[in-house]
């Protein structure tokens, strides 16, 4: 081995023990175990001159150290030049996440430390856990950073908007591998899915993400298995997913209702909620009964009422239309048994529903076509469940949904509508990132959008806002400020999110809307 190459792989790991020490990752005792168990996944032998105790107190004392990203870095750069690992990204993540495994504590461990913060306070034990992810590298943090994010004052208040570039994009041999596998059929893969437990220390593969720094909190809910895990794109702070042990698909229920609270009242700092558990209103994992939550406001959750209303036989539930651009009935109160009996029969009554009057049918044919997206939170001592109504059902004029954004709006948002964007956060496609860029360089030079190719989709859009900013029209753009541009191309996509939202309402926030509405309310109980 050259004296260069083997300088970068030993002096790699001794600068990842050393950070794995510094977070508490490891123990002084693991020095040397975990530095072997990255030479095996290098498929390095170095000299007996390597010693990993000493190599890293040096690299401990050192005056600096490169940080975690530009550690692994050179270490993967020196596996794809030694033809240790492929070149493509999906191959990098697989190796560089094989590393951090070697660094993370075992299952067994990050459980019993858990439920000791636990038993001093339950943020005690989600700080722990969430700093573990970061500090693994599960949460790539240098990644994270480079997402766009921005707030837009709307009508309903602030919204959060994001352009998410976390999720890295998938390489030609990962898209490859898993056209082959669907190609292949035969027996279902292992893990099943992204979200099953069983993903908990898996190498992963082409198509597959690597999982050795995951780890799962076991929770019982309901009296049924399930476990908390975060994400790792983190949308928002604290993203965590809560998941069924069992592989089975998303269902609204009852059962929902109060696996929720549950989570809530042991978790009374975080939100959660559900994606719906229909196509095109719900969110993308189907396959497997899981929530969402973690610790941040969303804007819906700021949101004040519409309207008050009640419901017969349940006047210790406070209820009220939210004022939101989707159909939201929010129900607060003390004892959450009382909320999940109100919520069943909104459910049940919603299932069944059926207003021609403002395109809402129950069912077409057999295939149903209501369902709920609830969220739960903590207000002091009280509960709080907000029922947001979603309908899927599609007409030759709308094929992607009547209650989906509409034709219109798919320059900026064409994909389903879930969980976290009901909540006011909008998740945009990364192609967005790179359009904006060239639409306010097309604006700033008074170019016409419609004859460039990149942006021509967002033309008739460009247009209005110019109609609403004439400064930046191609008469007046002339030594025009950039920043100033951004800031309004900003602003208006948060506009356009908001629209997105209000083409979701089951019930516009219309005369002929509100009335119908009511007609839902009064037929609840």
């Amino acid at each position: 081995m050259a004296e260069d190459c083997s300088g970068v792989v030993e002096r790699g790991i001794a600068d990842l023990v050393a950070y794995a020490l510094d977070r508490g990752l490891i123990g002084e005792e693991d020095v040397t175990y975990a530095a072997n168990l990255m030479l095996d996944a290098l498929g390095y032998e170095p000299t007996g001159a390597f010693v990993p105790k000493e190599a890293v107190a040096a690299a401990r004392a050192a005056a600096e150290r490169p940080e975690l990203e530009a550690i692994l870095a050179s270490l993967l750069d020196d596996a794809v030049e030694r033809g240790v690992c492929d070149p493509g990204i999906a191959s990098r993540d697989l190796l560089d996440t094989r590393l951090m495994g070697c660094v993370t504590p075992r299952p067994s461990e990050v459980v019993r430390t858990f439920w000791e913060r636990y038993d001093e306070s339950p943020e005690e034990a989600t700080n722990y856990f969430y700093h573990l992810a970061l500090d693994s590298d599960y949460i790539r943090t240098y990644r994270i950073a480079r997402d766009r994010k921005w707030v837009t004052f709307t009508r309903y208040g602030d919204l959060d908007v994001t352009i998410n570039l976390s999720k890295p994009e998938k390489d030609p041999k990962a898209i490859a591998a898993a056209l082959e596998k669907q190609k292949s059929g035969g027996a279902e893969p292992y893990p099943r899915c992204q979200l099953c437990p069983e993903n908990l220390g898996y190498a992963g593969r082409l198509d597959h993400p690597a999982r050795e720094t995951i780890r799962l909190i076991p929770l019982t809910l309901a009296g049924e298995p399930w476990y908390l895990q975060y994400s790792p794109y983190v949308y928002y702070n604290e993203h965590c997913i809560v998941l069924s042990e069992k592989h089975v698909p998303m269902q609204i229920s009852r059962t929902t209702f109060q696996r929720l609270f549950e989570f809530v009242g042991k978790f009374p700092h975080y939100t959660v909620g559900s994606n719906a558990d229909l196509p095109i209103v719900g969110g993308s994992i189907l396959t497997h009964e899981h929530y969402q939550g973690g610790r941040y406001e969303f804007a819906m959750a700021r949101a004040g009422a519409r309207e008050e209303i009640s419901f017969a036989g349940f006047d210790d539930v406070r209820a009220q239309i939210v004022d939101w651009p989707m159909s939201v009935i929010r129900l607060d109160g003390a004892d959450p048994a009382r909320l999940v009996e109100l919520a069943d029969k909104i459910l049940t009554a919603w299932r069944g529903y059926t207003d021609e009057a403002v395109g809402v049918l129950a069912e077409t044919d057999g295939t149903p076509h209501n369902t709920i997206t609830p969220i739960a939170r903590r207000r002091g001592d009280d509960f709080e469940l907000d029922l947001v109504l979603r309908n899927n059902r599609t007409t030759d004029e709308y094929p992607l949904g009547i209650f989906h954004p509409h034709q219109e709006l798919h320059h900026i948002k064409k994909e389903n509508i879930g969980l976290i964007e009901v909540m006011g956060l909008a998740v945009l496609p990364a192609r967005l990132l790179g359009e904006m860029d060239r639409l306010e360089q097309v604006i700033l030079a008074g170019e016409d959008p419609a004859s460039v190719p990149e942006v021509e989709s967002h033309a008739p859009w460009a247009a209005q806002v110019l109609v609403r900013h004439p400064e930046f029209a191609p008469e007046n753009v002339a030594g025009a400020d950039p920043a100033a541009l951004h800031a309004v191309i900003e602003d208006e996509i948060g506009q356009v999110f908001a629209q997105v939202l209000e083409c979701c309402a089951v019930f516009a926030d219309d005369e002929e809307g509100r009335a119908a509405f009511a007609r839902f309310v009064a037929g609840v109980c």
